[in-house]
């Protein structure tokens, strides 16, 4: 028999699906303790901390596991085909401008957060934000900047560009995945609260329900028991289009690497733009959206965004299965920039959601699409609605643009206050 922790990736993902059929039953029931736990709980939420606690006790190991990767680069781009097969691109560009305004102020918080956090430390614990040269922590916590503004091509990108100390780097990245995993599980159990918290922002939903409203309508008007043709129809559009976005994607991150200097050299500002994983994401979008103009529109009716729903689960419980919550306290004073740094990026979400009344679906969209990335951002855009997916990709994809630039900026302000 294998010993524990388990490393094997059949034995792992068998786990994953355990944790995730658990919760689905669970969550099913509708009477006594289970229906008062979903009631707090949400689902989404479960099933990311149940693989978290498997990885923290020792019962599996993911650092050899490929789940997350195979989650990430196949599930995600059949999810994000399957899940805006039928969108309705004309009623998203109703929502108007706030999303963006929203995205917009979580990057600022992301730029200023990072400098005023490295302040606030210093003056109890000073040596946690000191170092020189390479060990310099400011290079560090620009890593960190990238990846909370674009995403991990943004992050290689910010230790190409200041030079971070290598043997150091795995703790910053550990305060990355700490930080931005418990401010996603914070957004999670917002979710269930939804209404709550817009009546408190006196927000305007309007919008956002009406796209709802809509979207469930054409669905049962087309609903059908679906068939095993329907499911390999569902399967050749996801997959065939998983293929040819990878292809395309490659393809195109190739040429912009050879043919623009910008994109080629790690120190621009644009190099987050030579980035298979983004074009990737953007040609597995725009497939599906392209499918939403021709009659495969009509296999939403089958359980198309079903099925992508099944497999954002599955890439749901590979995040959560990264997060080692026992590694929370190893080392306090970083972590603790670390808190302080995404308290004040939400604290200005929350501030400018009050002021212009936005939608809570905008602030956690928003602020995932910058935080998460286009891994966790389609992720909770759907939790509140399969038709707001779109959303949470279109502006994870304008995170990855905006990401090096802003990390950058970030990087120079935490260097001015390392030195203050």
């Amino acid at each position: 028999m294998d010993q524990l922790p388990f490393t094997q990736d059949t034995i792992i993902f068998g786990l994953l699906c355990l944790c995730l059929g658990f919760v689905f039953y669970t969550s099913s029931i509708k009477t006594g303790f289970w229906s008062k736990f979903y009631s707090v709980v949400p689902t989404v939420l479960m099933c990311y901390l149940l693989p978290a606690i498997l990885a923290s006790v020792g019962i599996i190991d993911e650092s050899s596991s490929n789940t997350y990767y195979v989650a990430s680069r196949y599930l995600l781009p059949a999810a994000l085909i399957l899940m805006t097969l039928s969108i309705d691109l004309k009623a998203i560009l109703n929502l108007g401008s706030k999303a963006l305004v929203m995205f917009l102020t979580g990057t600022v918080g992301i730029v200023i957060g990072g400098p005023i956090a490295i302040l606030i430390v210093s003056i109890f614990s000073p040596e946690t934000v000191g170092g020189v040269g390479p060990d310099a922590v400011w290079r560090g916590l620009a890593t960190i900047a990238g990846s909370w503004i674009g995403g991990g091509a943004n992050q290689a990108a910010m230790l190409e560009v200041f030079k971070y100390n290598q043997e150091s780097y795995g703790g910053m990245v550990l305060i990355d995945i700490v930080v931005a995993n418990l401010w996603l599980a914070i957004i999670l159990l917002g979710v269930g609260k939804t209404d709550k918290i817009d009546r408190w922002l006196k927000a305007d939903t309007s919008s956002i329900e009406e796209l709802k409203v809509k979207v469930s309508t054409y669905t049962e008007k087309i609903a059908r028991v679906t068939t095993l043709r329907d499911l390999m129809m569902l399967l050749f559009f996801a997959f065939v289009g998983v293929g040819i976005s990878h292809l395309a994607g490659h393809h195109f991150a190739n040429f912009l690497q050879n043919n623009f200097e910008v994109v080629r050299n790690p120190q621009k500002v644009l190099s987050s733009l030579g980035s298979d994983f983004l074009w990737m994401v953007v040609f597995a979008t725009a497939i599906g959206i392209g499918l939403s103009f021709t009659k495969a529109k009509n296999y939403e009716g089958a359980g198309a965004s079903k099925v992508g729903g099944m497999f954002i689960y599955i890439l749901v419980a590979t995040i959560g299965m990264k997060m080692d919550l026992g590694k929370v306290l190893d080392n306090p004073g970083l972590i603790a920039i670390g808190l302080i740094w995404i308290t004040i990026h939400a604290g200005l979400l929350i501030l400018m959601a009050k002021l212009i009344k936005a939608p809570f679906f905008f602030l956690a969209v928003g602020s995932q699409a910058n935080v998460g990335g286009a891994a966790s951002a389609p992720v909770v855009a759907a939790e509140f609605h399969p038709s707001l997916t779109s959303v949470g990709i279109l502006l994870a994809v304008f995170g990855y643009v905006v990401g090096t630039a802003g990390a950058y900026l970030c990087a120079l302000l935490m260097e001015v206050a390392s030195n203050v």
